[in-house]
């Protein structure tokens, strides 16, 4: 199914987008990739959406990729005897390991992890940052807090820690009986949340085996500090905005947001920004006209993906949510600056032979009248690189993996097609070609650029470019085998 925008689509599944019927109309009206969030629902339920999804993908010949969220570890106080209690700015609270139920003084934080990290002077923040608590004095098994904030407290509501890194497994037993659930299943992206360190990447990394790639959400400000180590063991990034919202100041959140896009396309690596791009489109079958212009701004800073939560999950108007993020990259593609800005931000850092081939790919292109770049490619390395080149043609991955294809749902520009195995480049021209007709790229009066690696079928080894025409003398002058 082929998209007239470049930007790709993430959709939540969830209550509001479970049938059969529902996930094809979502995928019909744009969305490229699903994501199956593990915090919500059981392996049977995931199981279910993960088949259905499956089914549309092969009803719809249309390649789907999947993103499992893993639920990551969860701060959270435990309950009081009247059910909440209020705190008042300049107040005294403690937080400690006493089990029992709290009131007005205090309340269980059932772990130690914190209490070994915290400093007098650190910063807790309890139900999404609206409470603000100060560490006066702590030890390991409590801390006395001052209110800085003060508000209603109840009920095992979540707590974050932004001022220290926490000594804190990077999977919990769910995440990691999760982790392995979902590699079974075949999912193609697992998303890591709250990751803190490269370590919690390797972590992850080791237990997938290569099952699926890792998408790291960046929610912290610790996984900010260290984000270029992050990425560099990392397959994409998620710029998750809700909680890396809470933990630092909210005006600190738009530049990070464009510096780490830009960090992600330089590297290559697909980044989804998310978290409350439509959020009013749970209730109301029309956005807000900021929502709209926080849609297009991560387009025209070049982001490979936006992402919708609750609005596809549990929201009244799943579809129109889509649909709305469709138009909005769509328009914002058409626009004339959002070509002006990609190309002032493209990257001049051109080390490898196939960071050269794809680089001239995009050169000849948009120079001549060149209608698709055609890559083949194994790990996907290569229409990696060529989309991170931004061209103003579409992005043609040809692979014999579906398993390649389904990741690369998640990049942007790439229009991927399964192809035979090819040993020999000018049946891979042959291919492409014939792929650019069939998908309607291309006509019989038009050229194609054509790249791949030669030996065939090794990753990363990019070497060859050539420029073909499509007509039919190309096709039937090919070997019959």
């Amino acid at each position: 199914m082929r998209r007239l925008r470049n930007v790709k689509i993430v959709a939540t599944l969830g209550p509001s987008s479970d049938t059969y019927e529902m996930i094809e109309a979502l995928h019909k009206a744009g969305a490229d990739v699903f994501r199956l969030n593990m915090s919500h629902g059981s392996h049977a339920e995931i199981r279910d959406k993960h088949r259905i999804i499956r089914e549309v993908e092969e009803n719809l010949n249309s390649t789907i990729g999947i993103l499992a969220d893993l639920q990551g570890p969860k701060l959270r106080v435990g309950v009081f005897s009247e059910g909440s209690e209020t705190l008042e700015e300049g107040a005294r609270f403690r937080l400690d390991l006493d089990e029992t139920e709290g009131d007005a003084n205090r309340v269980c934080l059932p772990h130690p992890e914190i209490f070994a990290a915290l400093e007098p002077g650190a910063t807790l923040l309890v139900n999404d940052g609206k409470i603000r608590l100060k560490v006066i004095d702590c030890a390991a098994d409590y801390a006395n807090c001052e209110v800085i904030t003060g508000g209603v407290i109840s009920n095992r509501k979540g707590v974050n820690v932004p001022d220290v890194v926490l000594p804190l497994a990077a999977l919990s037993e769910k995440d990691r009986a999760d982790l392995e659930f979902a590699c079974e299943l075949g999912v193609d992206w697992l998303a890591l949340s709250f990751v803190q360190r490269p370590e919690d990447v390797a972590e992850a990394r080791e237990l997938t085996k290569g099952r699926a790639a890792i998408l790291s959400k960046i929610e912290k400000p610790s996984a900010v500090d260290r984000f270029d180590d992050i990425l560099a063991v990392s397959d994409g990034i998620m710029v998750a905005r809700g909680d890396l919202g809470v933990e630092l100041p909210v005006q600190n959140v738009p530049p990070i947001q464009k510096r780490l896009v830009r960090k992600c396309r330089a590297a290559a690596k697909p980044v989804i920004v998310a978290t409350q791009m439509l959020e009013s489109m749970i209730e109301s079958p029309m956005p807000t006209r900021a929502e709209v212009s926080d849609v297009a701004t991560a387009i025209y800073e070049g982001a490979d993906a936006v992402m919708l939560s609750a609005e596809s999950a549990a929201g009244e108007y799943p579809i129109e949510a889509v649909t709305t993020m469709d138009n909005v990259a769509s328009e914002v593609e058409r626009d004339p600056t959002y070509t002006q800005i990609i190309e002032a931000s493209r990257t001049a850092d051109r080390m490898t032979v196939a960071d050269g081939i794809v680089a001239a790919a995009r050169e000849i292109a948009e120079t001549t009248d060149i209608k698709a770049i055609c890559c083949f490619t194994q790990s996907g390395t290569t229409a990696l690189l060529t989309a991170r080149e931004r061209p103003r043609v579409p992005v043609i991955a040809l692979t014999p993996l579906v398993r390649t294809a389904r990741r690369l749902a998640l990049s942007w520009g790439t229009n991927c097609v399964i192809t035979g195995d090819v040993d020999r480049f000018k049946k891979a021209v042959v291919s492409a070609v014939q792929a650019a007709r069939r998908e309607g790229f291309a006509g019989p009066e038009d050229h194609i650029v054509v790249t791949a690696g030669v030996p065939f079928n090794v990753p990363g080894s990019t070497n060859i470019l050539r420029v073909a025409p499509c007509d039919e003398s190309l096709i039937f002058a090919a070997d019959p085998e």
